[in-house]
């Protein structure tokens, strides 16, 4: 007779762990099955991506699940994200910089993930979790009406088989559930990634001997940052991890960069001297011993249905993917665990289930559609050291805006009260898509302009930045949620004719993509409005892109 179980969820990574300990916090009596193919303990430094967490992810990790004890003292608080425009340069102090000056308010965490992973393994345990490690799925069988679903695996040297109410895919791409049902669903992001961890950290502070340079920071820290250095079509991650390692990788634009170029390590080392020549040389040294390498060709992938209301669900890697830059992946494994959880307690609780698995369904493929805006077509100006920091606050400010704030504020299935802001999310989702499509012109219009010059474009200094970060935190009931979201909105329509202006004083012909006509209804509205960016950071930003010699050193 087949073992029982409530849920079972097939794979024990990051998503899966993470799902079956949120389960069991939320409902002790609940029996979970976790099925993972690799045995436990798993290496340090593991070869899995997803090393970078931010807002989400980390309030996720850190304080939905409890874990923030672990984070502070067993991996590496963040320091941000980092930006260096440095294509083809040796001289890495002397490129543009983007960034910040201190940490910001609400904290973040670089993530060894073979680390975590054995830790969440120990906890899901401790909380009664049937974890198996060593185990190979064979079968998933999904029934009709109210009958059981049915697993079967190979353990221990033996076939096994589980029946369970819920079947929850989180194998990652292995995509159980995904390959059976014909769910995979090709977008048009079409990307690659190579990537490989070190020996040891790499040392940013190593790259220059200029004080003021090596001053910018506070702490000098700037090697627990997650440092993208950038060019045209590609970003090169370095990201440190507590096991004393650094994760690099190649993220690029396939028509631009294709993956044969890069796709053995020795290759990547040749991609790297040409296209980043300074942080080749401080990669290439005999203490940086390679530790393993991967790579992905097309990475990004979306999914049909990833909720249903006959009781399965895909998570994490399984359901869909977006792209490393801005480090989205555990946002999405928070977000849709949380949904998955909500669906098992009504119908645990015995609610309508089912037309709830429909809202949920609706409000993730939203999710991810607007974040991938940030991305497809998008690469060709990463390395546009004017446009590609105006791009990133902007991409930031949308995160921060709405997203970011309904996870924090607990509201993911607050149906009601979402349905009272979709005129709000109506109007950020149509300004996000026309700046976008702004800042794809603007740096079409930019074509050779000058190379960056080594000013720091700190986002410290922009003061309603680091608060909107801070303000994550802030515990609001209803009414006050409903104006905070509507005056964030009213923030990204306020950045957004800043940022038009700009690119008309730039391109007097710019076509506008439509800004215009968003953004009328309002000009009356935000005729008092502070500005957004002062005139100061925009002037840094052009000189980051002017004739050194004109400007101040």
């Amino acid at each position: 007779m087949s073992a029982q179980a409530d849920v079972v969820i097939l794979g024990g990574g990051l998503a899966g762990l993470a799902l079956a300990i949120q389960l069991r916090q939320r409902d002790p009596s609940i029996a979970v099955t976790v099925l993972e193919r690799r045995t436990h303990p798993v290496r340090e430094a593991a070869f899995k991506v997803g090393e970078s967490t931010v807002e989400i992810g980390a309030h996720y990790f850190a304080d939905v699940l409890g874990f923030r004890e672990h984070l502070e003292t067993r991996q590496l608080r963040k320091f941000g994200f980092r930006f260096f425009f440095s294509e083809g340069r040796e001289d890495l102090d002397r490129c543009t910089e983007l960034g910040v000056s201190e940490l910001l308010p609400t904290p973040s965490w670089q993530l060894d993930r073979g680390r975590f992973e054995n830790f969440l393994g120990e906890q899901a345990r401790a909380l009664g979790v049937s974890f198996l490690d060593g185990a190979t799925v064979r079968a998933v069988d999904l029934a009709q009406g109210d009958a059981p679903h049915v697993v079967q695996y190979d353990h221990a040297n033996a076939t096994c088989a589980i029946a369970a109410r819920w079947i929850v895919d989180a194998a990652g791409r292995a995509s159980l559930l995904k390959r059976k049902l014909g769910l995979l669903e090709a977008n048009d992001h079409d990307a690659n990634a190579a990537w490989w961890r070190v020996d040891g950290y790499i040392e940013p502070q190593d790259w220059s001997h200029d004080p003021e340079w090596l001053d910018r920071c506070h702490p000098p820290a700037r090697w627990r940052s997650t440092n993208h250095m950038c060019g045209p079509g590609y970003w090169f991650w370095l990201i440190p991890l507590a096991s004393n390692a650094h994760s690099l990788g190649i993220v690029c634009d396939a028509k631009l960069h294709p993956l044969d170029t890069m796709n053995t390590h020795a290759k990547a080392m040749d991609w790297l001297r040409t296209h980043q020549p300074g942080v080749a040389r401080a990669v290439d040294k005999p203490e940086h011993a390679l530790q393993d390498f991967l790579f992905f060709r097309h990475f990004s992938f979306g999914c049909k249905q990833v909720f249903s209301g006959d009781r399965w669900a895909l998570t994490g890697e399984a359901g869909l993917f977006l792209d490393p830059f801005y480090s989205p992946g555990s946002d999405f494994i928070a977000i849709s665990n949380t949904y998955v959880c909500d669906l098992i307690a009504k119908d645990r609780a015995g609610e309508p289930f089912a037309p709830y698995a429909a809202i949920y369904e609706q409000l993730y493929k939203s999710f991810y559609e607007n974040t991938l805006t940030l991305y497809q077509d998008q690469y060709p100006l990463f390395g546009d050291a004017q446009v590609m920091p105006l791009k990133v606050i902007w991409d930031y400010t949308y995160y921060w805006a709405l997203l970011a704030p309904i996870f924090f504020g607990k509201r993911l299935t607050a149906i009601a009260l979402l349905g009272r802001l979709r005129d709000a999310f109506g109007l950020a989702r149509d300004l996000n898509v026309a700046m976008q499509a702004l800042l794809r012109a603007w740096f079409e219009h930019n074509a050779g302009a000058p190379a960056p010059d080594g000013r720091f474009l700190n986002q410290w200094s922009i003061d309603w930045f680091h608060e909107m970060n801070r303000a994550l935190n802030d515990a609001l009931d209803d009414a006050a949620f409903e104006a905070r979201l509507r005056a964030n909105v009213a923030r990204m329509r306020w950045l957004a004719a800043e940022m038009l202006g700009e690119a008309r004083r730039d391109h007097p012909a710019i076509d506008d993509h439509g800004l215009d006509a968003l953004l009328a209804p309002y000009r009356e509205e935000d005729r008092d409005a502070p500005a957004c960016l002062d005139d100061a950071w925009y002037a840094r930003v052009r000189q980051a892109v002017s004739d050194p010699s004109t400007i101040e050193a």
